[in-house]
C-alpha cells in the first residue's frame, strides 16, 4: 500500500486565509486497477484563483490545486512509467486516477490531466507556470482579447507576478509599449531592467494616474487588469477610443469579506466605446499546446524571461498560498515535494 499525505480544507476561509484554516492528514491508496495510473507528485501550484472561488462546499475535503507528478505504475495505455504529468489532483502527496476522467477542481470545472509535452530540457516546474496554465492564460488572454497592435500602449498590473510579467512581454514581442505596476521597488526594476517594459511603478508609492500622465501621454490601448478595484477605475479612464480591457482577475479583493466599492467607468466605457471582457482560460482548451509551444519557442528565443519563487516542503503548502495572496512571490509560486 502506498501512503498519501494530503492537506484538507478544515474551516472556512475568514479573510486571509491562515494556516489552521488548513488540516495535514495521511491515509492509504488502493491497489492501482485497470484503466489507473498511481501518481507521485513532484511539483505544486498555488494561485489566486484558489482565493477567489468559494470553497465551503469543501470543508472536510482536500483542497484543490494542480500538480506536476511522475507516474510510478500505470494500468492505461496513455500513461507510461516515467511519465510526466499535469492534473487538478489538488494538495496531495501520491494520488491514483483514471486515466480517461478529468480532474474535478470542485468548481463545476472538469479538466482532463496531460503528458507534459517535450520541454526541451526546460525544467518541469514550468508546467504550472510559463509553460501551463498562468503562461496560457497570458498567451490566450492577451492576445485574443486584447488583439494588440505594433505601437500601442498596454498597462498591466501584478505585472511580476507569473502572469503579468509575461503578458508584458508578449506585448514588448508585438512590438507595443508597456507599462507595469507591481508591489514592490525590487521588481519595479526588474520589470524595467530585466524584460524591457517601458515604464513600471510600485503601485504602493506613486499616484497611478500621474504615473500614467507620465508614461502614457497619448493614452492606453490595452490594459490587462489582474487585481481590479479602484486601481483599474483609473486605467480605465486614462484608455482610448476603442481600447480592449482583458479581465483575468481582481486579487486586490480576494481577502476581503466586504468588497470594496470603486468609481464608476461606465460613462468612460461609454464614450470611448471601450471592450471589457473577463476569461476563463479553459475557453481555449482545444488550443492549449498550441500556447505552451510557442511559449517554448519564445524561451529558446531569449524572448521571454521567467521567474519562480520555490518552497521546498510538501508541509510548506499552505505558507506559501498565503505568501502569493500577499504578493510576497516574484514569478510563479511554487512547491516543491
Amino acid at each position: 500500500m502506498v501512503k498519501s499525505k494530503r492537506w484538507i480544507i478544515a474551516k472556512i476561509f475568514d479573510g486571509e486565509p491562515k494556516k489552521d484554516d488548513f488540516k495535514l492528514v495521511e491515509e492509504e491508496l488502493p491497489p492501482v486497477k485497470d484503466g489507473e495510473i498511481l501518481l507521485e507528485a513532484l511539483y505544486f501550484s498555488v494561485d489566486p484563483y484558489m482565493r477567489a472561488f468559494d470553497l465551503s462546499g469543501l470543508v472536510g475535503q482536500q483542497m484543490v490545486g494542480s500538480q506536476i507528478a511522475k507516474v510510478l505504475e500505470s494500468k492505461h495505455k496513455d500513461y507510461k512509467l516515467g511519465d510526466l504529468v499535469m492534473g487538478y489532483f489538488g494538495w496531495q502527496s501520491h494520488s491514483v486516477h483514471h486515466g480517461d476522467e478529468p480532474c474535478s477542481l470542485g468548481l463545476d470545472s472538469k479538466i482532463k490531466p496531460y503528458v507534459l509535452p517535450d520541454i526541451q530540457g526546460l525544467s518541469p516546474s514550468l508546467g504550472l507556470g510559463f509553460l501551463g496554465m498562468p503562461g496560457n492564460t497570458a498567451y490566450f488572454g492577451f492576445l485574443e482579447i486584447c488583439k494588440p497592435k505594433a505601437g500601442e500602449t498596454v498597462v498591466v498590473n501584478a505585472a511580476a507576478g507569473a502572469v503579468g510579467m509575461h503578458v508584458g512581454q508578449i506585448a514588448k514581442i508585438k512590438g507595443c509599449r508597456v507599462i507595469g505596476f507591481a508591489g514592490s521597488d525590487d521588481k519595479v526594476e526588474w520589470l524595467k531592467k530585466e524584460i524591457g517594459f517601458d515604464a513600471a511603478y510600485n503601485y504602493k508609492k506613486v499616484d497611478i494616474d500621474k504615473a500614467l500622465a507620465e508614461s502614457a501621454p497619448n493614452g492606453v490601448d490595452c490594459y490587462f487588469d489582474n487585481v481590479g478595484g479602484e486601481m483599474s477605475s483609473i486605467v480605465m479612464n486614462r484608455m482610448n477610443h476603442f481600447g480592449r480591457v482583458s479581465v483575468c482577475g481582481a486579487i486586490s479583493s480576494y481577502n476581503d469579506a466586504v468588497k470594496p466599492k470603486a468609481t464608476l467607468v461606465q460613462g468612460m466605457v461609454n464614450r470611448s466605446e471601450l471592450k471589457i471582457e473577463g476569461f476563463m482560460v479553459y475557453r481555449w482548451e482545444e488550443r492549449w499546446l498550441e500556447g505552451i509551444k510557442q511559449n517554448i519557442q519564445w524561451i529558446k528565443e531569449g524572448k521571454l524571461k521567467y521567474q519562480e519563487t520555490i518552497t521546498k516542503g510538501f508541509e510548506k503548502i499552505p505558507q506559501a498560498f498565503i505568501e502569493m495572496l500577499e504578493g510576497k512571490n516574484f514569478g510563479k509560486a511554487i512547491i516543491k515535494a
